[in-house]
């Protein structure tokens, strides 16, 4: 085989109904991104579960960095597997009931319950949800030509960005009330008669986007086609994937492009991951912000990343997606700076003083805004800096190695995903400062951004 033939220059035979199909996964699991482990139902966990913040965020930390070591060692063996055996769905499948029982306990977790059960399930459901893409990812190349390949990884991820902030509005307007007035967004009771002093506007949030998650997957299964009947055995394709995954890992020493690719990944990524999961917890704290101003925090920041990935699924398809994730880096690195550099009465590091007058109502401090200004950049760029790199790596192997490549993809999203979640746990514990720790995420961008801008585009090529 020509190690460096990447992508196959067959064209794909997929209905615009089958790409559809694909395409509505991601609008199915970005709900549990978005109300979960980002803006509502993680800041319930840190701030609402425990009244000390700083040890909610380090047991939050550390619940990320528990799913995320599962995740990276077992994803590249599923990946192979997955290429051994064929189909994908089954393991979508298999996956989803894991995902969905564990998201609908969590409406158990009322406040006083040990944090280790929510945490628990927490980690089963991400787990799921990841090993879920991983499978969802590789179909990419039999579905999309290489030339339309980065516009519709763009498009699906805006689409799910569009499904997260629709949960998330419904949760704001209808479920989640303040808990000063009681009354939700819309200015009605909640709906089902929630009770925010029971945390039940923040519970609900888990069966919804279980509900949500089973609803919208079964397009997939019934439209888009799959890689055809199982090759072989499960016992079988165990043994030969994991024959195959060591001959992959063999084949990187001679495809050096696509492993530099593959480790400024694993390093930016890691930096992603904790800006997601531990940015909404980190203002749930600083500023004391509820559902409500995190559920609105968290629509703001869809809106702008909607119009993001909009963008980039045109530019991707004209500039290349190396260009793409460069620049979305570039955003995350000044946005993460600007975040960590902001307090009650001052950003930029003390640098540029704010008035610390409350005007009243949401967000009426300076600082708030201050801290919504940076999310906006953080906005434009999360989502095309992994709908892009999704999109670098789907250029750059063919498709009958893609089950392989992209649990690589995943490993190289997870190998050391526990890194920048405990980093910022572990330096949030020393110096009793959660700023602090959230410092760390700026390193992991950087240095991840100066790797990448060292790798050849596509990635078989020679650099």
């Amino acid at each position: 085989m020509d190690l460096r033939a990447g992508r196959t220059t067959e064209q794909p035979k997929t209905t615009r109904l089958g790409i559809a199909g694909w395409m509505l996964f991601d609008w199915a699991a970005q709900p549990f991104f978005t109300v979960i482990t980002t803006f509502i139902f993680a800041p319930y966990f840190v701030s609402r579960l425990t009244t000390d913040h700083a040890a909610g965020q380090a047991i939050w930390a550390y619940t990320l960095t528990v799913s995320g070591i599962v995740i990276a060692v077992l994803s590249p063996v599923l990946g192979a597997i997955a290429d051994a055996t064929g189909p994908r769905k089954p393991w979508i499948g298999f996956f989803a009931v894991i995902k969905v029982v564990s998201l609908a306990m969590l409406w158990f977790a009322v406040p006083g319950t040990p944090l280790i059960y929510p945490a628990i399930f927490l980690a089963l459901a991400t787990v799921a949800a990841e090993f879920s893409i991983v499978f969802n990812d590789s179909m990419m190349p039999r579905l999309v030509g290489e030339k339309e390949v980065g516009r519709i990884s763009n498009l699906a991820w805006g689409m799910g960005y569009l499904g997260g902030m629709t949960v998330l509005i419904g949760v704001v307007a209808l479920l989640a009330g303040n808990p000063a007035t009681g009354k939700t967004g819309l200015g009605l009771d909640p709906l089902f008669r929630l009770d925010p002093a029971r945390g039940e506007d923040a519970r609900i949030t888990g069966p919804i986007a279980a509900l949500w998650y089973l609803v919208f997957i079964l397009p997939m299964f019934l439209f888009t086609p799959d890689a055809g009947k199982a090759k072989a055995s499960l016992r079988e394709a165990t043994a030969r994937g994991l024959t195959e995954l060591r001959g992959t890992l063999g084949e990187l020493r001679d495809r050096a492009g696509i492993l530099r690719f593959l480790i400024a990944r694993m390093i930016y990524q890691d930096g992603v991951n904790g800006l997601l999961a531990l940015g909404g917890t980190f203002a749930a704290g600083m500023f004391g912000w509820q559902t409500m101003e995190l559920g609105l925090y968290g629509i703001i920041l869809n809106v702008v990343a909607i119009g993001g990935c909009l963008c980039a699924s045109w530019l991707d398809t004209h500039l290349g997606s190396k260009k793409i994730v460069v620049a979305s880096l570039v955003c995350l690195t000044v946005a993460t700076l600007g975040i960590v550099s902001t307090g009650p009465g001052f950003t930029l590091f003390g640098l540029v003083a704010l008035p610390i007058a409350d005007s009243g109502g949401l967000f009426g401090t300076a600082a708030e805004k201050a801290y919504i200004l940076y999310g906006l950049l953080v906005g434009i760029a999360f989502g095309p800096v992994q709908a892009s790199s999704r999109s670098y790596l789907s250029r750059s192997v063919a498709a009958d190695e893609a089950g392989r490549y992209f649990g690589l993809y995943a490993l190289s999203g997870r190998a050391t995903s526990f890194l920048a979640p405990a980093s910022v746990a572990t330096i949030t514990v020393m110096t009793g400062s959660a700023r602090i720790g959230m410092m760390a995420l700026v390193a992991f961008l950087a240095v991840g951004l100066v790797a990448l801008l060292r790798t050849p585009y596509p990635a078989h090529r020679p650099g």
